[in-house]
């Protein structure tokens, strides 16, 4: 699998349409997802989705094969979403339902299990820059300094939005017990 990644990518650097086809074949589906969770609509989604790639077919001689592949392609979409929120001033996500059906969470020492579609309609429900901030901390695994600086925004910000967003949370999940 390894050699068919190298071999994807110094075709792709070549510009050779068949690697790039085999490329998007390979990463699209999960970063359709990445896109889904932050963009309001199918077809904005689609358009990221394929600015993200004209970007990883741009840059991939940045990527110097020391990491996972997938995992840097999920990097430059995730900026590329941002930056076309950040340049329509508006912070919105709907997330996708690829994960599991229901999840235990902890708060507080008490042990909550809720249907994962209840959760995503909760997240949902969040104010945009707070679902934003929610989704790249918990989901993307941002820390608040990299949050702050792909917003624009300062990290005390960020830190005070993720904690409304999980007080909102968990406050919806104790309403529905």
């Amino acid at each position: 699998m390894k050699q068919d990644i190298e071999y994807i990518i110094k075709g792709v650097l070549t510009q050779n349409k068949d690697c790039q086809y085999r490329l998007y074949r390979l990463l699209a589906p999960k970063l359709m997802g990445v896109c889904r969770r932050y963009l309001k609509n199918k077809e904005e989604a689609e358009d990221c989705l394929q600015d993200a790639f004209i970007k990883i077919f741009k840059n991939l001689d940045s990527f110097r094969n020391e990491g996972d592949l997938a995992a840097w392609a999920r990097r430059v979409t995730v900026n590329t979403i941002l930056t076309r929120l950040n340049s329509k001033k508006i912070m919105t996500e709907e997330l996708d339902s690829t994960f599991e059906y229901s999840t235990s969470l902890c708060y507080n020492n008490t042990e909550l299990t809720v249907n994962v579609e209840d959760l995503l309609k909760i997240i949902n429900a969040l104010s945009g820059d707070k679902r934003t901030v929610f989704n790249l901390y918990v989901i993307e695994g941002f820390s608040h300094k990299e949050i702050a600086e792909v917003l624009n925004i300062k990290e005390a910000y960020s830190r005070n939005l993720f904690s409304k967003a999980r007080k909102e949370l968990m406050n919806e999940l104790n309403n529905r017990r």
